[in-house]
């Protein structure tokens, strides 16, 4: 059995069924055989990875970052100034986009809370854009650069690399072609556990580092003194102006294995079992129930999922037959509970099939190896989606940010219409859909 990349776009499509909008057609696509000239936004730390991976077998013309200096991430723009020497360098993404007539594309590797700005002012001049994960700090802001992209024609991919891995497109073609049968529930989990301190912003006033431009930093942020070690250089993500927590983190990761097999549009209700968060920062764990409307793929009506992360610790064994009592589970993965066996997809690894007997004599796929930038390439190259287009990511963003709305509402069973971007049985979640931006940083749209 071969598993092509026309089928598993097919399988995106299906992801995406819940909104009443075709796929766009790229407008400003480019020659296969041109190189493109890219631009990245943020090239220290995750950033770093971006924009060597966004470059490679084209030209980095510009790049910008916040902090000026050397500093503890990977790479930045110091780095980046040895490694492309004749890109212009900026500070100020906004200068970049006022001189990007020359630019084709470009990276966003910033915090959480700075990727809708830029990607929309940039999709606005006709940039295809890379953003990195999640898509945005508010489920608002995910929808608007979902149907901005597709209005402007322009490009897109979310930086979810792991969709792209043989290993998690194997369980997708395992899962569809019903190896363990129609999936009755699934789980996903991580030992990770972002979270600020209990008692919110410090006291404190440091100096700010020779070469940051704090103000930049904070973009729409609610403007705070700098105060060393508490936000930077990955403290960001604990805290609610900043980060998404761990959902944010790794759970975009994690449940997008579950999104692509299944085809799940956002759920239709969601809970927590925790504890809600601090004033100002995610609380250390979580355990989260979802929702989902059945898919061909599943049984019944509605498909239970379960989340957990930090202390919550990994789903119980007991929760399939299928899986042996001495099975040690990964750190971070999916579980799918099928008729007639399970799977654990360890992230970022290959699929473990229970009972083993399922494949014998099973003629498994043949999978294509796909490049998560080439894929971005290819789309901007020849005018198809890319596997994480926002079609695909701003939804899977949408069900992940749900659950860090019902950590506020501790055992309270949230009822959502995708559609309207709406709780229909509590206003007061629905505050949290959408944020403010600060004074000067306001953006039409967002």
């Amino acid at each position: 059995m071969s598993v092509s990349r026309r089928s598993f776009v097919k399988s995106i499509a299906t992801a995406a069924a819940g909104f009443p909008f075709a796929f766009p057609r790229i407008i400003n696509a480019r020659s296969p055989n041109e190189k493109l000239n890219i631009a990245s936004i943020a090239v220290g730390g995750r950033g770093w990875s971006d924009v060597n991976g966004a470059s490679q077998g084209h030209n980095l013309v510009a790049f910008c970052d916040v902090m000026t200096e050397v500093s503890s991430r990977k790479g930045g723009y110091v780095e980046a100034a040895k490694q492309w020497p004749k890109a212009r360098r900026y500070q100020n993404w906004r200068k970049l986009l006022d001189e990007s007539k020359d630019i084709d594309a470009i990276t966003i590797s910033t915090p959480d809370h700075m990727h809708a700005a830029p990607t929309l002012a940039a999709m606005k001049l006709g940039k295809h854009v890379f953003t990195q994960k999640p898509l945005t700090h508010t489920i608002h802001e995910s929808r608007t650069l979902m149907l901005e992209a597709r209005r402007l024609g322009v490009a897109t991919q979310m930086g979810i690399q792991n969709q792209s891995t043989v290993g998690h497109r194997t369980t997708v073609a395992l899962i569809q072609d019903g190896l363990i049968g129609k999936i009755k529930q699934a789980y996903g989990w991580s030992n990770k556990g972002w979270a600020g301190p209990e008692e919110g912003r410090p006291s404190q006033s440091d100096e700010v580092p020779k070469g940051l431009d704090w103000d930049l930093w904070l973009g729409v942020a609610p403007e705070r003194p700098y105060a060393d070690k508490i936000y930077q250089p990955m403290n960001w993500r604990g805290w609610l102006d900043f980060g998404s927590g761990t959902l944010g983190d790794m759970g975009i990761h994690v449940f997008e294995p579950m999104v692509s097999t299944l085809g799940v549009a956002p759920p239709v209700a969601v809970r927590s079992l925790g504890v809600a968060p601090n004033p100002e920062t995610w609380q250390p764990g979580n355990t989260i129930e979802y929702e989902f409307a059945g898919t061909e793929y599943t049984t019944g009506d509605l498909l239970p999922y379960v989340w957990r992360d930090g202390k919550a610790g990994k789903p119980p064994l007991s929760t399939s037959e299928y899986l042996p009592s001495d099975l040690k589970l990964p750190k971070q993965g999916t579980l799918f509970v099928g008729e007639k066996g399970a799977i654990v997809h360890s992230h970022g690894g290959s699929p473990l099939v229970f009972p083993n007997d399922l494949l014998d004599g099973y003629d498994m796929p043949e999978i294509e190896r796909r490049g998560h930038f080439e894929s971005w390439h290819e789309a901007i190259q020849t005018g198809k989606p890319a596997c994480a287009s926002f079609d695909f990511s701003a939804p899977l963003t949408e069900t992940v940010l749900l659950g860090n709305i019902a950590v506020r509402f501790p055992k309270e069973r949230l009822e959502w219409d995708s559609k309207t971007l709406r709780f229909t049985n509590n206003q007061q979640a629905n505050e949290f859909i959408r944020t403010e931006y600060r004074k000067g940083w306001e953006s039409e749209g967002l």
